[in-house]
């Protein structure tokens, strides 16, 4: 893979990389400001004639004759509506600030994601304001262990570290969220077993990473997963420095974003259990 992207030497390779480099954020920022309009002009709210009709209906009284005689067994009135169960769901964020917006509920059933749900979910991830804060602790980590020795030290090291690690982290997104499940026609949302024993759960979180729901119910290998994390690290070829265009290094992506998202799944999966149990919620 070395020998794929080389440039002469009178061209420079600097320039290059400057032009992906802003290449990959302009059309970052784009797909965000069109992602955030999609959202909200997908949100909805109750209709007031819908709320009136429901508050104003007077409730209905038995006949005369639904009242039984002395000695007979009355019929059964239907059941008063039972609190629903918040164990086991889920919210839009963890600790208030990870995003959240994969992850289903226990026991909760969904109608397949459209196309433009998929590409808005992916961008929902990309562009969080948390995702800036991931991916400047992966920068962090980065750095402190010299893993990009051309990204060198200081500021200007640590500039090229967290925007290397943000579109890593984008351009991840969108291929395991959009471009691969638009095309396998496989559901990118995590849902959440919640039932069963700590070990069993984290197997399944983890388990995850190799299995998937398709949008038409069933279950499919997790090409995803799989294939969108290894061509995520193959479209970092084109932003790295040379020496990070190799076979090993576009590897260590791929299994380095498979471990993120392993590590997510079982967050995910024990969050309900936190949130209930700790915060009380």
């Amino acid at each position: 893979m070395g020998d794929i992207m080389y440039i002469h030497p009178v061209a420079s390779r600097i320039p290059l990389r400057r032009f992906a480099a802003l290449f990959f954020l302009v059309l970052f920022a784009s797909v965000a400001i069109f992602a955030q309009s999609a959202v909200d002009g997908a949100l909805a709210t109750p209709s007031s004639a819908q709320l009136e009709q429901a508050t104003d209906k007077p409730p209905a009284l038995l006949p005369a004759s639904e009242f039984s005689p002395a000695g007979v067994q009355p019929r059964p009135l239907p059941d008063a509506p039972q609190p629903v169960s918040t164990e086991g769901n889920q919210t839009k964020r963890i600790l208030w600030v990870i995003p959240n917006y994969r992850a289903v509920g226990a026991d909760v059933q969904l109608p397949p994601l459209s196309l433009k749900s998929k590409f808005v979910l992916a961008s929902q991830d990309s562009f969080d304001y948390s995702s800036l804060v991931f991916a400047g602790f992966m920068a962090g980590i980065g750095q402190a262990g010299k893993s990009t020795p051309e990204f060198r030290q200081g500021g200007v090291g640590y500039s090229r570290y967290l925007w290397h690690s943000f579109a890593d982290q984008a351009v991840g997104n969108y291929f395991t969220e959009f471009i691969v499940p638009s095309v396998t026609h496989e559901d990118p949302r995590y849902y959440t077993r919640f039932h069963g024993g700590v070990l069993r759960r984290t197997v399944y979180a983890l388990d995850r990473l190799a299995i998937t729901r398709t949008d038409f119910g069933g279950k499919s290998i997790n090409f995803s997963e799989i294939v969108g994390n290894g061509a995520g690290a193959g479209v970092a070829c084109l932003y790295y420095p040379r020496g990070e265009r190799t076979w090993t290094k576009t590897g260590q992506r791929w299994v380095t974003q498979i471990s993120i998202d392993g590590i997510s799944n079982v967050v995910k999966e024990f969050w309900p259990d936190i949130r209930h149990h700790v915060f009380r919620q």
